[in-house]
């Protein structure tokens, strides 16, 4: 689906050429309407939510007190820095045309936009204010490498976290974005001949015919290589297997957990753009998918380890929301709730057993929750979205109506979009590693691990005693 369009670049060669009279000209340009902008404004507050304070307390209380505050602090910065570098030159070249890869500069340091400039939504002739939009897109920019530290905590540099975060941004996040959501928007789309001139100037992974509504390849799967690829270039924490490294504040976990969820809502339900019906489907897939995914993981940890935990339930439940993040506009309720549970019984295994084999230290799983039920969310979505199965289809803006649909056809683009993203990822993620392994060191020493990076990094501690 879209994440962007110019619409007045349509209607002006009419405006000009006088095929419109001034009144209709007026007419024909898109106003946005103030009940999609005040939801827009509240999804974009919801998705700093779920960053700051909601990832930054549920990885603070999976690690250790002597790290706590070392991770609240990359999560936090790494939102600070991001932010600024998506106004910068991110926004431009993620939601720019350019070539299939990248945008363009053409808006770097937001050039050109004021407060009448307007983008488009998912339905032809209807908009929102350009500078919401970016707001909003600025917290997923935000939040995708923040992700990312939950897989080497307690363990790395903060110099080397932001000289990363950095590189990663620019030549895996803003590319990936691009690929997934740019295309020339829905009012592109009158007949078949402008239906594939607009095609032609989307991103790869769109022209593939990739479904991803708002983040499992771009966002989850984007960010768990990537922490895949940084713990094993890392390497153990110490006394990994041999020591102690149970969470210090399950309490907290939870917390950061509900907040999340709660977050999520704008995360997912914001990227409809509109106040309307499908936003509903949205939020109900949201809901019930997250609640089965919980249950699931909880039943799985009870009859395996013959108690139900907490910290359980609430990798659970997130699971469940990045499982459903790629369909959740297009799955029915009913999918929603099967693929919720999949993927709460997936990563349960995926944390446990396939970590357990492999035997590599992502500290907070995030590769096991974030990576493969990104992967389970996306695939699954060619499944779930098919009508004979309650799912909405894909609307065909051409026909006005909803296209014909083969869930086999729609898995070979749903692989595109997985397999891109995993190899785009991985390999950048390598190459940015090593160069800030050459440029400053990934690794803080063992001394100042054992001690905490809390009082050797930034000089303080969480508690005082």
């Amino acid at each position: 689906m879209t994440k962007l369009l110019r619409p007045l670049a349509l209607l002006t060669p009419l405006i000009y050429s006088g095929a419109l009279s001034a009144e209709e000209a007026a007419a024909a340009i898109p106003v946005p309407n103030k009940g999609d902008t005040s939801w827009m404004i509240v999804a974009t507050v919801l998705v700093i939510l779920m960053t700051i304070p909601g990832l930054a307390l549920f990885y603070a209380g999976m690690v250790r007190a002597k790290n706590m505050l070392s991770i609240l602090m990359q999560v936090f910065i790494i939102f600070c820095l991001i932010s600024v570098l998506w106004a910068l030159y991110g926004y431009s070249v993620a939601f720019t045309e350019g070539n299939i890869f990248f945008g363009s500069f053409d808006k770097a340091f937001l050039k050109g936009i004021t407060g009448d400039s307007v983008v488009a939504t998912f339905s032809k002739g209807v908009v929102i204010p350009e500078y919401i939009y970016i707001m909003f897109q600025l917290t997923f920019a935000a939040i995708t490498p923040a992700l990312i530290v939950g897989a080497f905590a307690e363990r790395i540099k903060f110099s080397a976290v932001l000289l990363f975060m950095f590189l990663w941004f620019t030549f895996s996040y803003l590319p990936i974005a691009h690929m997934v959501w740019y295309w020339a928007g829905p009012d592109a789309y009158t007949d078949a001949t402008a239906a594939k001139a607009a095609t032609d100037t989307a991103g790869f992974i769109f022209q593939k015919g990739a479904l991803d509504f708002a983040g499992g390849t771009v966002v989850h799967i984007n960010a768990g290589i990537a922490g895949l690829v940084g713990c094993l270039l890392i390497g153990k924490r110490v006394g990994f297997g041999q020591e102690s490294m149970a969470p210090h504040n399950v309490p907290m976990t939870m917390m950061g957990a509900a907040l999340l969820w709660v977050g999520w809502f704008g995360f997912n339900v914001g990227s409809n753009l509109e106040a309307n019906g499908a936003a509903g489907l949205v939020f109900a897939n949201t809901l019930l998918a997250t609640a089965s995914a919980t249950l699931a993981w909880m039943f799985a940890e009870w009859f395996k380890r013959g108690t139900p935990s907490m910290l359980g339930a609430a990798s659970g439940a997130v699971a469940g929301l990045v499982a459903i993040t790629p369909a959740c506009g297009w799955a029915g309720p009913m999918g929603s709730i099967v693929l919720g549970f999949l993927s709460g019984s997936v990563c349960f295994w995926a944390v446990t057993e396939l970590k357990n084999a492999l035997g590599y230290d992502d500290s907070l799983d995030v590769f096991g929750v974030h990576g493969i039920s990104g992967i389970l969310g996306s695939l699954g979505t060619a499944i779930v979205a098919s009508p004979a199965l309650g799912g909405t289809g894909v609307y065909d803006y051409v026909a006005g109506s909803v296209g014909e649909y083969s869930i086999f056809t729609q898995l070979q683009s749903q692989l595109w979009g997985v397999g891109t993203t995993l190899l785009w990822s991985g390999t950048v993620s390598f190459i940015a590693y090593k160069i800030v392994d050459a440029l400053v060191g990934l690794r803080v020493t063992e001394e100042v691990e054992r001690q905490g990076l809390d009082i050797c990094e930034h000089g303080e501690n969480a508690y005082n005693d």
